[in-house]
């Protein structure tokens, strides 16, 4: 049913926009993307969104950048949440460099970061502050699933920084998931963001993507070094606010029924606590 319907929706923006298909469809959790040719010849992606609360905000937030340091929004339909794109090669991740030159990937991640958190977030996004609250009330529930007191203490310790800080959230626009797949090759420059769930806060809470890509615990530490210092973070707020986002990716965890904290997110913690 779902696809029959993002198929009808896709034919009518086809036409609507003056689109042709050039390619098969990519589909995603939340989206259908497909490669069109505009009128003009120059190539698009058309991306048929199933918005919801991490994912409505897309638009508002790539209306702001205007295409810096990100692909650039062609078209929108707010009724249906439909976005029309300009082509980046996606072929091409940013975790192919990664592979080959973890500083250089680190580099791109950061210099992005740098740009996309420099405009204040549009009205109306996400707001940081209700997710660290609502993350800080979780926290109580979530000790009692886990079967591990050093984990327990871990995430107590990650709740702890973050209610240090989360009383002053920030108002920056945040990408909140940029890894190394969310950066692509892009014609008019090397690399551009895309997908991004945007929220409004404070730009240390944007380090962790890159910092457990192709996760090394030897490198967390000059990841975060290298990241806060792309985005002016001061790095006792970024480290507050890292171990914040460490401990989002661990409740998640412990929702879906684990009982014990993933390796990566122990490690960049530890480091972090200086354990």
């Amino acid at each position: 049913m779902i696809e029959r319907v993002r198929a009808e929706r896709a034919e009518g923006f086809l036409e609507r926009w003056g689109l042709r298909r050039t390619g098969p469809g990519m589909r995603g959790m939340t989206a259908l993307v497909l490669p069109v040719e505009r009128a003009d010849g120059s190539a698009a992606v058309l991306k048929l969104l199933e918005p919801d609360e991490e994912t409505a905000g897309e638009p508002v937030a790539l209306r702001a950048w205007g295409g810096e340091g990100c692909v650039r929004l062609l078209e929108y339909d707010a009724a249906t949440g439909t976005i029309l794109l300009e082509r980046l090669d996606e072929r091409r991740h940013l975790s192919v460099l990664a592979r080959e030159d973890a500083r250089a990937a680190v580099a791109v991640v950061g210099g992005l970061l740098a740009r996309l958190t420099a405009p204040a977030a549009p009205a109306g996004l996400r707001g940081l502050g209700g997710i660290a609250a609502g993350m800080l009330e979780s926290v109580p529930e979530a000790l009692e699933q886990l079967a591990d007191e050093e984990e327990r203490r871990l995430l107590r310790d990650c709740a702890g920084a973050l209610a240090e800080v989360a009383g002053e959230p920030g108002d920056r626009l945040l990408h909140w998931d940029l890894h190394y797949d969310n950066v692509l090759a892009g014609g008019r420059e090397p690399w551009l963001a895309i997908d991004p769930k945007p929220l409004s806060g404070d730009p240390g809470f944007e380090l962790l993507p890159a910092m457990v890509n192709n996760f090394r615990v030897e490198e967390v530490r000059w990841r975060f070094e290298a990241l806060a210092e792309a985005v002016g973070a001061d790095r006792e707020r970024a480290r507050c606010w890292t171990l914040g986002r460490v401990l989002q990716n661990c409740l998640w965890d412990v929702e879906e029924g684990e009982e014990r904290l993933e390796e990566r997110q122990v490690a960049v913690a530890r480091v972090l606590l200086g354990r």
